[in-house]
């Protein structure tokens, strides 16, 4: 990363701690430092990537809260697990 970009990383940061925007770095991509914001209601990660350019993506809320039930979803959609084998004594093949 040149000067000129990591100047552009730490002027944002400092930007963030003079704003009072709590941020956590991060480093989920080879050639990117990520800079995650939490906010009322919306998460922003910024990536400031080694060729310069900069990725700012939100998730906003809908405003929907739901209970533990959407574990349930969050298990079923997300999950790396591969999904129980289970054997049907009543199946033929």
């Amino acid at each position: 990363m040149t000067q000129d970009r990591f100047d552009k990383v730490l002027k944002f940061l400092r930007d963030l701690d003079r704003m009072k925007i709590y941020y956590e770095l991060a480093h989920y991509m080879e050639d990117g430092i990520s800079v995650v914001i939490a906010v009322p209601g919306q998460r922003w990660e910024v990536d400031f990537l080694e060729d310069g350019s900069v990725y700012v993506e939100r998730f906003v809320s809908n405003g929907h809260i739901d209970d533990e039930s959407a574990f349930i979803e969050l298990f079923a959609k997300f999950s790396d697990e591969e999904a129980p084998v289970t054997h049907d004594a009543t199946a033929r093949t």
